[in-house]
């Protein structure tokens, strides 16, 4: 069984925009109020607060008669928010993420459900202290029963829904295919096949309808009713840009799932590339961490097989004809010719390299179906 999530979108009424803005306001302070509560008990009394002590805090605030409008809303999407900071504590202790942040109006809001908090009758989903069900636009359907529904709202004003249910996913027929692909920016990808994937660089393509938007918007006044009619515009666009690449990359990535049974790809280090302010713009454009985000969990799901290889070797200065390593190869050189006669060119020549590097991995039997490889340097610097 894997736990996975569905999202759709829905068309909340009046009544239910109101209720739904509550919830998220008291969702939202109730986040940073522990937040805070916490960060000044480590500071001022050096000690450590628990989900259970800010539980039993948050109960003592809603006796107050200040904070009472927090009995408005149904108590599950507050204790909720109070697991989710627990959670984000325990991913800064465990040095996989930073430190929390308080949370802020303009940014999405969202709000959690457990199975307690709602209705499901198989079509239709009411959520607690709602009179009607939510308009869901279905465009497709789950077996599975939602353990949790979570409602959340955008920076472009638009709202989703999206439940977590844990099901059985049909594995792929086991193949012997094999590629291996080298991410740039000219081509998203380039496979050790021969296929490039191209790069519909939209955010490039809508740059400049963005910097009339943000123009315009600048020039509002702060507080206007017209300044939050541009900010939501600009806003859409943003949204339109990200659903854009979304789908580029679930169409890219899906195709090499089901066409090869591994996939062999480099670890790139993209949080330290894209502070490069020459290329921040076109690494952000093409998005190489949700490509491998995307490929991690679909390989997991139908039992093909990522083989990702240390950043540190050298795929585009080594030929993969003869091995030899180039002291020195600057991006702009394309294409370049080896001692040995070979004319490479260079997404495609890394490639092939990193297709040798990732089999080496599966013939000393690093990994196996649905598992991620690391191929460090040392393993491979001498072939």
């Amino acid at each position: 069984m894997i736990k996975r999530a569905y999202r759709y979108r829905f068309y909340p009424n009046k009544k239910q925009r109101i209720q739904l803005a509550q919830t998220f306001g008291c969702t939202r302070f109730v986040y940073n109020w522990a937040l805070r509560l916490r960060t000044d008990a480590y500071y001022q009394h050096q000690q450590k607060m628990s989900y259970k002590e800010t539980s039993n805090q948050l109960t003592q605030l809603k006796k107050n008669p200040e904070y009472c409008w927090l009995k408005d809303v149904t108590a599950v999407p507050l204790q909720q928010a109070l697991r989710h900071l627990n959670t984000a504590f325990l991913n800064f202790f465990g040095g996989r993420a930073k430190y929390p942040k308080f949370k802020k109006k303009r940014n999405k809001q969202s709000a959690t459900y457990a199975s307690n908090a709602f209705k499901w009758d198989g079509e239709k989903l009411t959520l607690a202290k709602m009179e009607f069900p939510l308009k869901i636009k279905w465009h497709r359907h789950f077996t599975g029963v939602p353990t949790t529904v979570t409602v959340s709202k955008d920076s472009a004003s638009r709202y989703f829904v999206s439940f977590s249910v844990e099901e059985e996913i049909e594995q792929l027929i086991p193949i012997k295919e094999q590629v291996a692909i080298d991410l740039g920016i000219k081509d998203v990808i380039v496979s050790s096949k021969g296929f490039s994937s191209g790069n519909p660089k939209y955010y490039s393509y809508y740059q400049k309808k963005l910097a009339k938007l943000q123009k315009r918007l600048a020039k509002k006044q702060k507080g206007s009713k017209n300044r939050d009619k541009a900010r939501l515009k600009v806003a859409k666009l943003h949204a339109k840009i990200a659903d854009c690449r979304k789908d580029f990359l679930n169409k890219l990535t899906i195709s090499l799932i089901r066409e090869n049974q591994v996939v062999i790809t480099e670890s790139l280090a993209v949080k330290n590339m894209i502070k490069n302010p020459k290329l921040a713009k076109a690494i952000a454009d093409a998005a190489w961490g949700e490509l491998i985000r995307q490929l991690d969990y679909k390989a997991n799901w139908y039992g093909r097989i990522l083989v990702q290889v240390d950043r540190f070797f050298p795929s585009s200065k080594r030929c993969h004809a003869c091995g030899q390593v180039l002291e020195k190869l600057p991006l702009e050189i394309r294409e370049w010719d080896c001692v040995c006669g070979s004319h490479n060119l260079r997404d495609y020549n890394a490639a092939l390299n990193l297709l040798a590097v990732g089999r080496t991995v599966l013939a000393y039997g690093d990994t196996s179906v649905g598992d991620t490889a690391i191929a460090l340097s040392s393993q491979v610097s001498s072939k």
